[in-house]
């Protein structure tokens, strides 16, 4: 309680705060964008290779241990182990000029930038919501929504892994009340899902393929787990719009066919951070009141 106090009394402090433990969340957050498709590919292909081993076919030796702490951080390309001091936040990244400090290989920016990105999201929940248990609970949703948003512009998944814990975690913040009553936020999680699910069906029967995963769906749902069922149509108008921009830019700068997948997740994050920030405002200016 002192703690939270001298925070209150200290907006720089919180700041400064939030944005350490948002440069910290955001490395481990790299590590979770690299490894957790992989981790998943080597789920699918256990499960496989137990079912044809029931069949008959020999078992495969058991594979090396991969997951979010096994192996130890290592170059790509020399597969130099990553000491300390090299990993700090963005920091390290500066200090070695962007590249490996054995084969000199560049490190993408994108380390860094996200990095930065989870330090800049800690830095505006705080500043939205104060020094409390919202801005905690808002920090790691939006820390949730970044790694999706990396790892479906990499692989065009949204793991299970974040979404499903992401909706529960919501219905869970929100039966205190937290962003909004809980009964909303059921709501909000059975209409995100249906939403999506429907615009999948209607598509698929229409144009006789698939236009999204079900993944969206999930996040969705998630989403509305965290804003209410009220928020919902801001949600996707803000995530329709700006996809469609953006992602029409994106196909006429590529000069791609109507058949380029592009990946719906980030800009359905997108809309659930801007709907978490301002959406009870922006329903209010829209339709003049905030639904019950």
């Amino acid at each position: 309680m002192e703690i939270l106090q001298a925070f209150k009394q200290n907006p720089v402090l919180l700041y400064a705060a939030a944005g350490s433990v948002g440069l910290c969340v955001g490395s481990f957050l790299n590590v979770v964008v690299h490894r957790l498709p992989r981790m998943m590919e080597a789920q699918w292909r256990a499960e496989c290779a137990a079912l044809f081993a029931e069949d008959g076919a020999a078992t495969p030796a058991p594979a090396e241990t991969y997951n979010l702490v096994t192996p130890a951080s290592r170059c790509p390309a020399c597969a130099t182990p990553i000491r300390p001091w090299q990993n700090i936040p963005v920091a390290s990244w500066l200090a070695l000029r962007g590249r490996c400090a054995k084969c000199q290989v560049p490190i993408s920016m994108r380390y860094p930038a996200v990095e930065l990105a989870g330090g800049a999201l800690g830095v505006l929940m705080v500043w939205r919501f104060g020094a409390g248990g919202a801005a905690m609970a808002a920090m790691v949703f939006a820390w949730a929504l970044l790694a999706l948003t990396f790892i479906d512009l990499d692989t065009q998944l949204l793991p299970d892994d974040i979404t499903l814990p992401l909706l529960w975690m919501g219905l869970l913040a929100n039966a205190f009340g937290t962003f909004t009553d809980l009964r909303s936020a059921v709501f909000g999680a059975i209409a995100g899902y249906l939403v999506l699910w429907l615009v999948y069906w209607g598509f698929r029967l229409l144009a006789k393929k698939e236009g999204m995963g079900y993944g969206d769906f999930k996040l969705l749902a998630a989403l509305g787990a965290w804003t209410g069922w009220q928020v919902l149509p801001f949600i996707v108008l803000v995530s329709a719009g700006t996809g469609a921009v953006i992602g029409g830019l994106l196909l006429w700068r590529a000069r791609s066919g109507s058949d380029t997948r592009i990946p719906f997740g980030p800009y359905l994050a997108l809309g659930g951070l801007v709907g978490l920030l301002w959406g009870r405002a922006a329903v209010v200016a829209w339709i003049g009141y905030f639904p019950a």
